[in-house]
């Protein structure tokens, strides 16, 4: 696969695509709050893009770990404000982070191009949004939900278990007709430290699958598990993991830190093709 279509936008899968994450929420494990107001998520995704990103991912419901649920009402309203003011403004795919149907139904017919499901579209709601609206869709791992999901972190070889999962799930969403698909094994979902670095060392085992793949370890605990750096103090743990997955060929990555890991990819990507 050569490209990635998310509607009426391209991406060539030649280089590494970095997907930038922008947070309204006021909870969110890293920048929490910073841009819940619509102004300043604005701001934000101008940032972003200037950096160097290609897909702007906005999420209005937190996943980080004993996070509870939204409302959602609640959820759309924090998108629907800055999806109003992006949408006309921005000139690369915006995804919307969300596992509802309702919430993604909205904003796909607002206009936004990709649809990012932390639950890996369990909700067969979520395919048949994403199929009527032809979007893109990324199928992510993880068991349980962000309230109790260390508590489902047991597998016998997780690297298998979630292969077995993303494969099913895609499965799926091309018999309802989905075309575009990207996976994400999910790291640091319902995932320990150990768990999150052996997917990372046996990543070329997800790009075997015939799926571009996505990968988030961006600020994740376990690279506070292995620095014993605090979330705001993890950028070279961060770029080190996106320089081990674009090196065993994840295609995106989902980060916070776009100017610096655009760097990274780049000098990533020349080694890779080489």
């Amino acid at each position: 696969m050569q490209d990635l279509r998310c509607r009426e936008y391209t991406l060539p899968l030649t280089r590494t695509l970095l997907m930038g994450v922008l947070n309204v929420t006021p909870d969110s494990f890293f920048d929490g709050g910073r841009f819940l107001e619509a102004g300043a998520a604005v701001a934000q995704a101008r940032r972003l893009l200037e950096d160097g990103a290609d897909i702007i991912d906005i999420g209005a419901e937190s996943s980080r770990p004993g996070s509870d649920p939204v409302a959602e009402e609640e959820e759309w309203e924090r998108l629907r404000r800055v999806l109003e003011a992006l949408l006309g403004e921005l000139k690369v795919p915006i995804s919307v982070d969300t596992y509802k149907p309702g919430v993604a139904d909205r904003a796909l017919t607002m206009g936004a191009h990709m649809l990012n499901d932390i639950t890996g579209l369990r909700d067969p709601g979520m395919i048949g949004v994403a199929a009527r609206h032809k979007a893109a869709v990324v199928i992510m791992h993880m068991k349980g939900k962000p309230k109790m999901m260390y508590e489902e972190a047991h597998y016998g070889d997780v690297v298998s278990e979630v292969r077995d999962f993303l494969v099913a799930q895609a499965c799926q969403a091309e018999n309802a007709g989905i075309r575009d698909i990207v996976i994400d094994p999910g790291i640091g979902f319902a995932k320990t430290a150990q768990h999150s670095v052996e997917i990372i060392r046996r990543f070329r085992e997800f790009t075997t699958l015939g799926y571009p793949v996505l990968a988030g370890p961006s600020r994740k605990s376990f690279l506070g598990h292995l620095t014993g750096a605090p979330v705001e103090d993890r950028l070279e743990g961060t770029l080190a993991a996106v320089t081990a997955v674009i090196l065993r060929g994840a295609r995106i990555v989902r980060v916070h830190d776009v100017k610096e890991c655009k760097r990274v990819a780049l000098v990533a990507d020349a080694v890779r093709c080489a």
